[in-house]
């Protein structure tokens, strides 16, 4: 007598599968609301795009333009002298980005390692609160300052960057630091290192998702920042893209393809690199936020 094989799942197979799809189901209110924010953004760059490429007669409407006007690019470019306002930014930025890492990365270092005493905790949760002081609040005694300094050019436009970028750097690196395992250190010490060569040789390589989130938080901020470089720098030859724009468009505020062109050749760089390194950005941030 032959017994039959029973074709019914089984109890745990069945568990499973429903787990598998209420995992997988589809957050329709999430999704629809990702998609509202998301045209919000895509939009307007759809609109920006399109307005470049017409001619002044078409600009206005979100139809495609009926003749693609590319020598837009090259008017603009030839109107704010992009090449120079382009090197200047890059300048900017490039030293921010160096001297952040050099410098904020060690103070976030020496507070991390020092927080079980009352200077250093007192010192981080006075850079922390230095974050939520409005920059217009310090805008022009930071102005009178730079200029009595003669330091109203690149370099001391270069030293604000990484002053007033020490907060939210310092909040970022000092959760990241105290991770990492203090006996690595102590064996180091054992070895004769000094804590200048254990900060250079063991912790400023294992900070490397930190120093990338620093240093494209900084690039960001340095390449598309309007309103210091407006208070600080007085020599119109050392003008960033930011302020080329400024005046390109309260010159030319009618003509908005050659406008829009200028704008997209603004934002291109910064976005390009931004693009490549947003996974370090979100992980950076995570793990400077979570001890």
């Amino acid at each position: 007598m032959t017994t039959a094989t029973s074709t019914m799942p089984s109890h745990d197979a069945t568990t499973e599968r429903y787990r598998y799809r209420k995992d997988h189901a589809v957050n329709w209110w999430l999704t629809a609301v990702i998609a509202v924010f998301s045209l919000t953004i895509l939009v307007p760059l759809y609109f920006t795009v399109i307005t470049a490429l017409k001619t002044p007669a078409d600009a206005g409407s979100f139809s495609l333009p009926t003749s693609w006007q590319w020598h837009n690019f090259i008017d603009a470019a030839n109107k704010v002298n992009y090449p120079k306002a382009a090197l200047n930014s890059a300048i900017i930025t490039v030293l921010a980005v160096a001297l952040t890492l050099l410098t904020n990365t060690f103070v976030a270092y020496a507070v991390a390692r020092n927080m079980d005493k009352i200077f250093f905790r007192l010192l981080y949760y006075f850079f922390i609160a230095a974050m939520f002081v409005p920059f217009p609040v310090v805008m022009l005694p930071l102005a009178k300052e730079m200029g009595s300094w003669h330091l109203d050019n690149q370099v001391g436009l270069v030293l604000l960057y990484v002053v007033l970028g020490l907060g939210t750097n310092l909040f970022i690196a000092t959760g990241f630091i105290r991770s990492i395992p203090i006996s690595l250190e102590e064996a180091a010490r054992i070895d004769g290192a000094s804590t200048w060569r254990i900060f250079w040789k063991i912790i400023f390589p294992l900070m490397g998702p930190i120093n990338a989130t620093i240093a494209i938080l900084t690039a960001l901020w340095a390449w598309n920042d309007f309103l210091m470089p407006l208070i600080v720098l007085t020599d119109q030859t050392n003008q960033t893209i930011p302020l080329a724009q400024y005046v390109f468009s309260s010159q030319f505020a009618t003509n908005y393809p050659m406008a829009f062109s200028s704008y997209l050749m603004a934002m291109a760089p910064i976005l390009i690199v931004y693009i490549f390194a947003q996974k370090w950005i979100v992980g950076g941030v995570m793990r400077g936020a979570v001890k």
